[in-house]
């Protein structure tokens, strides 16, 4: 909870900085990945109060000394303390007991950052230790009060206090150990029991990461301290069935799902062996793209059939290669393109970059000149959306379309609704009809409803890249509470279209398409039972499941 409140509090005043500088005393949490992506943000880690000249400097999760904070509000800059709420605790019962004459008795790390700053609220009057070994040395005190570094280990604090009360029958004893650190501990010794290799996610430099790697060893379980996938890939897992995976407190979620979307494609047996060959194709769809040129596709005829008009296989392929040229172009020429190692799909387009780029412009002119075949009125409209999207990420003025809040959601929305919707009616006429406007209000819901959903599940990446996508804005609840609307504002819409003449019954079964969006929001809640990759291909079935149960339906009324 500390790391995560210091990080958005960081993120905030990045957004709205303007062109002050933002600093962070010490790294702001010990993820080198992270502090990375800080510095392109331009927020600026300094070790030494000298370096700071102007603007705002935030005191990070761990805290800062009182000496070293009257320091820095010296320098006249403007202080942030993003301290961690249960270490701000532990500094409180510090100063208290420190003014009622109690020997401060810190158990912890002497070089943790931490630590430093609880020791900085004991008025030297305080000590550090680490071990119950080292109580022996302690001198007799009249009065002292212990208290532990948030992240130490709990069965550790235990026997130190142990000892200390025999030692000092008097002594005030706090446990101030953190709640989700003491719990990932203890999930951390039960997982090392069952499982036959344990994985902890964390940054080299972390203590409380380093902390849960030596709990596992200590259970004799084969252990692997890493900081990305990439390290895996030098790592025999062959023999291991059942893995464990833990990270650090400092750890984001894109690098552990990273780590868990290796595992799930790169182990043997994760998929039974009759459905692997299925799964994998499936999954080599949605790394690719290739699954939204199948969703597209889907949709164009789920639009037609909506509509009325005859079904035209050239409509379905300007919708698939238009789709997936604009995809994968905004992809590869995106400001944040290969920023954050470990996505799923990153790795892909990073390593064959040309192939995907090559196979993206051939695929753009096929749309177009299906388009021109179709009629001058379907050329316009995919020329605009594929130079709409081409557009999106190039700085035009000294600013980007994707710079503007929730453009992507909204754009992507539009840019599918118009292929799939709209370009089959221009080719037969220019007329605005009821049925084009419901199959274009259909296909904008449930494509928004997706992207809006896929950047709940990155909203932290995001946050961290600057994107302003609308849970970023929103917040995840109000995220889903839009979905929620909009879907029940596009089944009351299909509904209507329907009794009023201007749908045939197809709009009544595509309510199932609507369902999903609430299914897709119970998936997103559970995401842990799926790798990040399952979950984006579970996300974009919905395409597919319209596209199905429009081929029922046109099945069973020619029947």
């Amino acid at each position: 909870m500390g790391v995560k409140r210091a990080v958005d509090m960081v993120l905030e005043i990045a957004r709205n900085k303007g062109d002050k500088k933002v600093y962070t005393y010490g790294p702001l949490i010990h993820n080198p990945q992270t502090i990375e992506l800080l510095r392109k943000r331009g927020v600026i880690p300094v070790d030494s109060i000298d370096e700071i000249h102007d603007g705002i400097v935030v005191i990070r999760a761990h805290g800062i000394s009182p000496l070293e904070k009257k320091k820095i509000r010296e320098r006249g800059v403007k202080i942030v303390d993003a301290t961690c709420p249960k270490v701000a605790s532990v500094q409180a019962i510090i100063r208290k007991h420190t003014a009622l004459d109690y020997t401060i008795i810190i158990v912890g790390d002497k070089e943790h950052p931490e630590v430093a700053s609880l020791l900085g609220y004991s008025s030297e009057n305080g000590t550090v230790i680490n071990d119950k070994k080292d109580v022996n040395t302690l001198p007799l005190y009249d009065k002292i009060c212990v208290v532990a570094q948030t992240t130490q280990d709990s069965v550790k604090y235990k026997k130190i206090t142990e000892e200390i009360t025999r030692k000092f029958p008097e002594a005030i004893i706090f446990n101030t150990i953190c709640d989700s650190t003491e719990k990932r501990q203890t999930e951390i010794k039960a997982l090392a029991s069952e499982m036959d290799c344990i994985i902890i996610v964390g940054g080299k430099n972390s203590a409380n990461t380093q902390r849960l790697a030596m709990i596992a060893r200590d259970h004799e379980t084969l252990t692997f301290h890493i900081e990305t996938a990439e390290e895996l890939k030098d790592v025999d897992l062959s023999e291991c069935k059942n893995i464990g995976v833990s990270a650090g407190a400092s750890t984001p979620n894109w690098i552990t799902e990273g780590v868990i979307d290796y595992l799930t494609h790169n182990q043997k047996g994760t998929v039974p062996g009759k459905l692997s060959g299925l799964y994998n194709l499936w999954i080599f769809f949605v790394r690719t793209d290739v699954s939204s040129a199948i969703g597209a596709g889907c949709l164009s005829l789920v639009s037609m059939l909506l509509q009325g008009l005859s079904v035209g296989l050239s409509n379905i392929l300007i919708a698939s290669f238009c789709v997936y040229a604009i995809h994968t172009i905004n992809r590869l020429q995106s400001r944040s393109f290969g920023r954050i190692r470990g996505s799923f799909r990153e790795e892909s387009y990073i390593k064959y970059r040309g192939i995907y780029m090559t196979v993206a412009m051939v695929s753009l002119v096929i749309a177009s000149v299906l388009s021109l075949v179709a009629g001058l009125a379907a050329f316009i409209l995919v020329g605009l959306v594929s130079l709409s999207g081409v557009l999106y990420t190039v700085n035009v003025g000294g600013r980007r379309l994707e710079d503007v809040p929730a453009s992507k959601n909204v754009f992507t929305a539009m840019a599918w609704a118009i292929v799939t919707a709209v370009v089959p009616q221009v080719s037969v006429n220019l007329e605005i009809t009821c049925s084009m406007v419901v199959a274009f209000l259909f296909v904008f819901v449930l494509v928004f409803s997706k992207s809006v959903l896929s950047d709940t599940i990155d909203v932290q990446s995001d946050r961290l890249l600057g994107r302003e996508t609308i849970p970023v804005i929103m917040g995840k609840a109000h995220a889903r509470t839009l979905l929620k609307g909009i879907s029940i504002f596009a089944g009351i819409v299909l509904v209507a279209a329907m009794y009023a003449g201007c749908t045939p019954s197809l709009s009544l079964i595509l309510l199932v398409s609507v369902f999903y969006i609430w299914i897709c929001l119970e998936l997103c809640d559970r995401k842990i039972w799926f790798s990040r990759m399952t979950l984006e291909g579970l996300l974009g079935m919905n395409y597919v499941i319209a596209g199905l149960s429009a081929c029922l339906w046109f099945a069973v009324t020619r029947l």
